[in-house]
């Protein structure tokens, strides 16, 4: 299965001709050898552009890979626009399945005789399709409000569950054959892919995730959650007011409406660390796909978020060293960054923490006090990449989707208002949930939090304390019987080992003394002898 899977991918990467699109420099003698002796494979789309093939070859490879395309869309500065134009096509306008299959998957999953019984409109032509869906337009009959109705692809797990064979496969090989293998964990990374995506197959789950987020925004000017109507959702099929606004890609319908762009884009930053540090809940597939701006009123814009497929959440370990380290970096206190990563375990204990230091400096230094459009970010990932390697810092599974979604952040950043100064936004943010977190306030919040389960416990407290105080007299007497008891056992391992010599020298003896024509009782007697302190040693040690 694997295999036929590995070949389908070498096949259509071939047939879109992106093979053709590394420089041959890169490639060596035996890698060009090995595609010529591959002649009936040839490329098919010698007329598309470089962008236009990857698009296609992602395409025809499933979801798995159009999501690394998704992704890879929103970095512009990594690609040229060009690529990054064709790669945009993925977010929301992937190939359709068939109306009539929709419709069917419907009636089966909501048991509607027609879909007359909920809708008084649907559309058949599909508004959009991705990797995993595709949503069509309709309007409820029961309130008469416009909706959208979200359509699992049929057979999709299938796919998506051969691709995270082949990828696990892919990750031993990188972890087992690679340098930086084990430092790089693939296999943890994998796994917590395979989770986000399976997850994502589940709509009752995105529904769920949907009314969370939109209870955490309630009544914010910065985000907008359309609201679900989960009495028609399903394991695959999902039901969501439907919302008029224009794609945060449509820069030139966002001027032309007079948008303010650096308040949209520090909202965005805003939205993040919102979602991040107060919530631990975010949205982790924030693609332009997947975001919209309000039409309302565009001096004060508001975004608005779909498909909530992928969230991501962090432990309150995990959120305290992140936010510490953000606070550290934006004052440049790197020997506060580097301490924080021996700290947390990110890097070994036995770490150089001025060598750290001194290498985090060279890497962040250059990027303060620049706006985005100044600072090359492809530069600075493949520098702290370096320098990670040079201080076996692990990858942190946990943070991927965080990872990913900062990606998405400075990728719609960029793109709104490339003045944006992301670290003087960012920063109060940062601190004031840093002061909430800590001091006076923090505590009186703590204490209040507690009180009812301290309220409740405290009538049983002079039990506990008696109870506590009996324990810790007979402290003693348990650590005099345990004392005891490893000396009981203690000789009884030595008796055992004794027996054990003893019957070994018996049964020795036993086959060494017919060799002297001694009377058989003698070496029947030490036989006996031997197996005697063989089970007394067995009994012992049991």
């Amino acid at each position: 299965m694997r295999i036929l899977r590995l070949y389908k991918i070498n096949k259509v990467l071939l047939q879109h001709g992106v093979d053709e699109l590394i420089p041959k420099r890169w490639l060596p003698w035996y890698a060009r050898l090995a595609r010529k002796c591959i002649f009936w494979i040839p490329n098919k789309h010698k007329k598309h552009n470089a962008g236009e093939r990857i698009t296609l070859a992602l395409q025809s490879l499933g979801p798995v890979f159009i999501k690394f395309g998704q992704m890879l869309s929103t970095r512009r500065d990594l690609l040229a626009p060009a690529i990054a134009n064709e790669l945009a096509m993925l977010q929301d306008k992937v190939t359709p399945f068939s109306s009539e299959a929709a419709q069917q998957i419907i009636k089966t999953s909501l048991q509607l005789r027609t879909l007359d019984e909920l809708f008084s409109e649907f559309h058949a032509e599909p508004l959009a399709s991705a990797s995993i869906a595709q949503v069509h337009a309709a309007k409820l009959r029961s309130n008469n409000r416009d909706v959208v109705v979200k359509v699992l692809r049929p057979d999709i797990r299938d796919t998506i569950n051969a691709d995270m064979e082949l990828l696990y496969t892919l990750a031993k090989v990188l972890q087992k054959w690679l340098p930086d293998g084990k430092r790089l964990r693939p296999i943890e990374v994998v796994k917590e892919y395979q989770k986000t995506i399976v997850d994502e197959l589940d709509l009752l789950r995105e529904s769920a995730n949907g009314m969370q987020l939109r209870r955490n925004f309630e009544g914010s000017d910065a985000l907008y959650v359309p609201e679900i109507y989960s009495d028609h959702c399903r394991h695959n099929v999902l039901v969501m007011e439907r919302i008029y606004g224009l794609p945060i890609s449509n820069i030139d319908a966002l001027l032309a409406q007079n948008t303010n762009m650096k308040v949209l884009a520090e909202r965005g930053v805003e939205v993040f660390f919102t979602q991040v540090f107060r919530d631990s809940f975010f949205h982790a597939d924030m693609h332009p796909g997947n975001i919209f701006v309000a039409t309302e009123n565009p001096t004060n814009p508001k975004y608005i978020a779909i498909d909530f497929g992928i969230v991501g959440t962090l432990n309150k370990e995990d959120k305290r060293y992140l936010a510490e380290n953000f606070i550290a970096f934006f004052n440049r206190d790197y020997r506060k960054v580097a301490q924080l990563h021996a700290d947390s375990g990110w890097v070994p204990q036995d770490t150089n923490i001025d060598e750290f230091e001194m290498a985090i400096r060279t890497v962040c230094e250059p990027i303060f006090q620049k706006p985005l459009a100044e600072i090359s970010f492809g530069n600075v990932l493949l520098q702290l990449f370096n320098t990670a390697r040079r201080f076996n810092m692990e990858v942190q599974p946990q943070l991927v989707l965080l990872q990913k979604t900062l990606l998405y952040v400075e990728g719609l950043g960029r793109q709104l208002y490339p003045q944006l100064d992301l670290w003087k936004t960012a920063k109060p943010f940062l601190e004031n949930w840093m002061r909430e977190q800590i001091g006076v306030t923090a505590m009186i919040k703590k204490v209040r939090e507690n009180m009812p389960y301290w309220s409740e416990k405290l009538p049983e407290m002079p039990d506990l304390i008696h109870d506590s105080m009996m324990q810790m007299k007979r402290i003693p007497l348990q650590q005099q019987r345990t004392h005891q008891k490893m000396i009981e056992l203690q000789t009884q391992s030595i008796q055992s080992t004794h027996l054990s010599i003893v019957g070994a020298t018996g049964v020795l003896l036993a086959a060494i003394l017919p060799v002297y024509q001694i009377h058989w009782a003698f070496p029947a007697a030490s036989a006996l002898a031997g197996v005697v302190c063989w089970y007394m040693a067995w009994r012992k040690g049991q």
